[in-house]
């Protein structure tokens, strides 16, 4: 009795208020997209399974659909979008949150949540999402490993509450990703060494910093205390001579960009979301742009350019991830963390 029900619920034509008010009672997300809840003592309306605290029964009205709850005066509730989300939006935000708080892992799980078949709900996730239920579990325990490493948990423990088996499992899911071990997560990665610059180039100072592994920050018109301020955990020193080719190389991606940047290595990591949109922004052709919303079609949901535009800003690796590259739906420059000047002259530097 999930989320999957709710196309057989929208289409019935007589649904008593008695009905409606039970549902509402219930939260029932099978409800969702068949009537509105109007509570006229507030002036918003809100969808059957709204979390907020429930009305007395004497201020509500039940609406069709969110224009005639507007036309009657009605503003929708930022708590629960009723009149921005699909029904099977709300179905994907419940599965989120059952992933992240353990209540349901499996496919087959989520699936007993939302009414889906196991098939329908993993095509409507990954549709939504960008990634697999699976995936999106993974990177979850992830963190909360993360989380409980930098809280100053034991491997063992912090593995344990995650969900894992052991750290042999830990390690085969995650292969690397999350570019410390959890040992030095566990220091809050006091032994993790970044070497920093801040070199001159023809759009202003550029600070440049890298791991052993790669680049892990670009940025203009910053210096150490904001760099400490991304990295607070790890130990920061300059750079020396093993790294002047690698930051040659990076000054050069900047003041003559071309498609050979993406050779320069990199060490950065984000949520799976996160990494799935700065892959596809390395996948825009040099010279080329992308609004938000065709980054997040590309990505299978083009209605995540908000998401998208979030992860963009997530980004510590300017110029290298080319987030300058996406650009407002109308063709405008859109923002910029480091100024439109600067993203205008890096869009012209590509373009020649």
């Amino acid at each position: 009795m999930g989320c999957g029900t709710v196309f057989h619920v929208k289409h019935l034509e007589n649904i008593s208020d008695e009905a409606r008010w039970q549902a509402v009672q219930d939260k029932d997300r099978r409800f969702d997209g068949a009537f509105v809840t109007g509570v006229h003592s507030t002036g918003i309306y809100c969808r059957p399974s709204c979390p907020a605290r429930l009305p007395l029964r004497k201020n509500v009205r039940f609406y069709s659909s969110p224009a005639e709850a507007e036309a009657a005066g009605l503003r929708p509730c930022k708590r629960c979008s009723p009149c921005a989300q699909s029904a099977e939006e709300a179905c994907v935000l419940a599965a989120l949150q059952a992933i992240r708080s353990g209540e349901a892992t499996t496919l087959a799980q989520l699936s007993r949540l939302t009414g889906y078949t196991p098939t329908h709900f993993q095509r409507l996730f990954k549709r939504m999402v960008g990634i697999s239920p699976a995936a999106y579990a993974r990177a979850c325990r992830e963190r909360r490993v993360q989380e409980a490493l930098m809280s100053g948990q034991g491997v063992g423990d912090a593995l344990t509450m995650a969900g894992y088996a052991g750290a042999r499992q830990f390690y085969h899911e995650t292969k690397g990703r999350l570019g410390m071990k959890p040992g030095e997560w566990r220091k809050g990665g006091a032994g993790k060494l970044i070497h920093w610059a801040v070199l001159g180039t023809s759009l202003g100072d550029m600070l440049v910093a890298a791991t052993d592994k790669g680049v892990c920050c670009l940025a203009f018109g910053e210096g150490e205390a904001e760099l400490r301020a991304r990295f607070p955990k790890a130990e920061l020193v300059p750079a020396g001579e093993d790294f002047r080719a690698l930051f040659a190389q990076v000054v050069a991606a900047v003041e003559q960009p071309g498609p050979g940047n993406a050779a320069i290595p990199l060490d950065v990591h984000g949520t799976a979301f996160q990494q799935r949109v700065w892959e596809e922004l390395r996948r825009i052709p040099h010279g080329e742009t992308r609004s938000y919303g065709e980054l997040a079609a590309a990505l299978g949901n083009p209605k995540a350019s908000r998401a998208v535009g979030g992860a963009n800003g997530a980004n510590n690796v300017a110029v290298l991830i080319p987030c300058h590259r996406v650009i407002a739906a109308d063709g405008t420059l859109g923002g910029y963390a480091y100024g439109l000047a600067i993203k205008a002259e890096l869009l012209k530097r590509e373009r020649l």
